[in-house]
């Protein structure tokens, strides 16, 4: 099997970082709870959960899905990710909020303390001095670097600021996804931007023997894997112990997401070569720190069979995270019949705007789930169901109507406004609906990526099998939620709320 892509998953703006034996690596979460997740590995290759920075990150009404608000496309993004002196810092801006938040702790799995910075640092970089001098750089098309006050929280006074690179003359996509590194005493700025005629990620480096010096550089990978001129660009490098280096890349792959690449690293006169001939090698052994380690899996089955002890909730699963932030009292874990559930809380729209649903992370090049639904305690005008969770989202789930059960297929395609379909295809359309005789039902769906198909089908079980319900349903991945397709447990309420859906066997394929 070939190495690259290393996790076929959306982990986007990666920044790695290595500590003794162990890597670990932040990527973007955007508006996912728990956020910030850190993965770890002891050979760059192989990854696992680590920990989630933060549970909830403001509680604003919009990350709580209060009323028609959300934060999608928004939320956390590109944070940068240091180990100094014995303390592990993480930054990023929320765009939903405008601010700039700074998590410390002593250890990776927290607790983690949260602080605000002075300022907005769009895909910021952090960079500890020798001199025990801290800076940030960050921007879009200008790059700008900053001395920080020693606390970290804001400016300092009188300190360095300047514009170091520019490139606002590019009218797709001008430098950004600042990663700022001090090696061989030298100063080593990575960015991405596009080709200025199409659009294709490009990853870029400049150089520079001091911070108010000039930084001089260009391109340094262009290369798209043989896959649909799609570029590998953006992300951190890390060194190993045997004084190799890495970076971690990721490549646009359709509505799957952004997904990590590994490529490896020389240094021609000081000056970073990545990947071999120009390109990334899809195949790549590297020296693993523990052999023998077992890692956990980044999505999965559940049965939620959970045992709690009396206390109370627990977390779920790792691999699980809620849409937005959850509502804590209208989840809960069936131990009696086992099962996840859900009790509305609001009246919805759509799939979309309904609180406590469950997503986990698709896999590329092609997957499926399904999920048993009980459906006994809904309301009329109540749908449960499994879903493809993007702004073209497509669900098939139980509703009922007038104590009668059926099976709804539902999606929104992506909108032509200059036809006029957006209103009417607003919150979704339903291409079919079948009646049901059983409160309980397994719903299917299964997706294909490869070469950017995108496209999702769903079923239902009967005793002949699974058999096709609706359209086959056309994905894509576009800055309305600018996250990865995932799959998408979710319980919602048209007429009255309070109704509750109970889901479990939920089966990954």
């Amino acid at each position: 099997m070939e190495t690259n892509p290393i996790l076929r998953l959306d982990y986007p703006d990666p920044n790695v970082i290595r500590v003794e034996d162990t890597y670990y690596m932040v990527s973007t979460t955007m508006h996912f709870m728990p956020g910030c997740e850190i993965l770890r590995s002891y050979d760059l290759i192989h990854w696992e959960h680590a920990t989630y920075v933060y549970e909830v990150l403001d509680s604003t009404p919009a990350q709580r899905l209060q009323d028609e608000d959300n934060i999608y496309g928004k939320g956390m993004w590109a944070a940068t990710f240091r180990y100094n002196k014995g303390f592990f810092y993480i930054l990023f801006v929320a765009n939903d909020t405008r601010k700039t938040y700074l998590y410390t702790s002593k250890q990776v799995i927290g607790p983690w303390k949260k602080q605000h910075v002075e300022g907005f640092y769009h895909d910021a970089s952090l960079l500890f001095d020798d001199d025990d001098r801290v800076y940030i750089v960050y921007g879009n098309k200008q790059i700008f670097i900053t001395e920080l006050r020693e606390d970290l929280l804001g400016p300092k006074l009188d300190g360095l600021h300047r514009m170091i690179i520019s490139e606002d003359w590019n009218p797709i996509l001008g430098y950004e996804g600042s990663h700022i590194y001090k090696i061989h005493n030298k100063y080593y700025i990575f960015l991405i931007h596009s080709d200025a005629k199409e659009w294709k990620r490009i990853e870029a480096c400049f150089v520079s023997d001091s911070l108010d010096g000039t930084f001089i550089g260009g391109d340094i990978l262009n290369d798209d894997m043989g896959y649909r001129n799609q570029g590998v660009a953006q992300g951190g490098i890390v060194d190993t112990k045997d004084g190799e280096w890495y970076a971690i890349l990721f490549q646009d792959r359709g509505a799957v997401g952004r997904i990590p690449v590994l490529v490896p690293v020389t240094w021609k006169n000081d000056y970073p070569v990545f990947g071999e001939d120009g390109k990334v090698p899809k195949e790549i052994t590297t020296n693993s720190h523990n052999l023998k380690y077992i890692y956990q899996p980044l999505v999965g089955s559940d049965d939620f069979i959970y045992d709690f002890n009396g206390m109370g909730k627990d977390k779920l699963k790792s691999f699980w995270q809620w849409n937005h932030e959850p509502d804590s009292n209208s989840w809960f874990i069936d131990q009696e019949k086992n099962g996840y559930c859900i009790r509305t809380q609001k009246l919805a729209k759509d799939m979309t705007q309904t609180n406590n649903t469950l997503t986990q992370r698709m896999k590329f090049p092609s997957c499926a789930a399904f999920v048993t639904v009980d459906g006994a305690k809904l309301n009329d005008g109540d749908f449960a169901g499994i879903g493809a969770l993007q702004g073209c989202f497509g669900m098939i789930a139980l509703t009922r109507e007038n104590g009668k059960y059926y099976i709804s297929m539902q999606a929104r395609k992506a909108p032509n406004t200059s036809l006029g379909q957006e209103s009417e295809n607003a919150h979704g359309i339903e291409y079919a609906r079948i009646p049901v005789e059983s409160s309980e039902v397994t719903l299917k769906l299964s997706v294909d990526f490869m070469n950017q198909t995108d496209e999702a089908t769903f079923y239902y079980l009967t005793e002949n099998g699974f058999i096709q319900l609706g359209i086959v349903h056309s994905l894509y991945f576009k800055l309305d939620h600018f996250a990865g397709c995932r799959f998408a447990l979710f319980t919602y309420s048209t007429k009255q709320y309070g109704g509750i859906a109970r889901f479990h066997n939920f089966v990954y394929e």
